[in-house]
């Protein structure tokens, strides 16, 4: 059964009354959500299967380390992260991400590194086809 889903606003309220927040110029978010299109079509261009749900699952502590080597990246100082868990469908969130930094590049650049090795690194996605 999938985990209770949070509230992008109230983490954005907390993350601005959060002692980091002087030094934010930018929060930007993230979140993923399970698509009717399999992964392998969208990234390798392989045949398309119709996509209803997915199992999904990831490891706490490796979350937790991929989070804090986030953290040290020059100009972050505020990060949150949320993963789902269990049988997914098409529609629900995998997963929310906010992160808090100095300016725009660094944020960026901060999103794609941290979801992409949470990506590779963190989580189980076993697709469930129709």
């Amino acid at each position: 059964m999938a985990k209770a889903i949070p509230s992008m606003d109230l983490w954005l309220k907390e993350a601005k009354a959060h002692e980091s927040a002087p030094r934010i110029g930018m929060y930007l978010s993230h979140n993923g959500i399970v698509r009717e299109s399999n992964k392998a079509s969208v990234r390798n261009g392989e045949a398309e299967r119709k996509v209803k749900g997915m199992l999904f699952s990831y490891d706490e502590e490796k979350l937790d380390s991929v989070i804090a080597d986030a953290k040290a990246m020059d100009g972050i100082y505020y990060i949150r992260a949320w993963l789902n868990e269990g049988e997914l469908k098409t529609g629900d969130d995998i997963m929310y991400v906010l992160i808090g930094g100095d300016i725009r590049p660094r944020v960026v650049d901060c999103l794609q590194y941290l979801v992409g090795r949470i990506k590779n690194e963190c989580v189980v996605e076993t697709e469930l086809y129709e």
